[in-house]
């Protein structure tokens, strides 16, 4: 699993002009599926997610997880982190998982960051045209790959 980590002060999905979820403070979470991916690789990114220390302490170092802040996740499935760009110019995404093997992981994922972290867990719809609106605080964007643990 691939996943794009933004700090937000909010974030919404809208979904053919209707708002589908929003967030106040907190991550938005853009999460791209492969077929290598498993249970252990949900477990594995819904901890670090809820562990992850971005959000700025009164000191302004980023040394606050989002429980210490209060703040939400909103979560959105975007298949095109894993983009091949190396040939060519039109991207390939032969990498991304198919949906029968996407939608489980990414409900399953969306359960298990509720429960490892106790925090709010908002959603876009999968395989849905989204607009995703974002106020990126900092600005903090991290990519996090479940394939380079080390």
């Amino acid at each position: 699993m691939r996943v794009v980590v933004q700090r937000v002060s909010h974030a919404s999905v809208t979904i053919d002009g209707t708002l589908k979820s929003q967030i106040g403070r907190g991550m938005l979470v853009l999460v791209g599926i492969e077929d290598a991916d498993s249970q252990e690789d949900v477990d594995w990114l819904c901890h670090k997610l809820t562990m992850l220390r971005i959000f700025e302490d009164d000191n302004r170092s980023m040394n606050l997880d989002i429980n210490q802040v209060e703040g939400d996740f909103l979560v959105v499935s975007q298949f095109t982190l894993h983009a091949m760009t190396k040939k060519g110019n039109r991207p390939s995404f032969i990498r991304a998982a198919r949906p029968e093997h996407a939608i489980p992981l990414y409900e399953m994922f969306l359960k298990r960051l509720a429960e490892v972290s106790g925090r709010k867990v908002e959603c876009g719809e999968f395989g849905a045209d989204m607009k995703v609106e974002l106020l990126n605080d900092g600005p903090v964007t991290i990519i996090i790959d479940t394939k380079n643990k080390e």
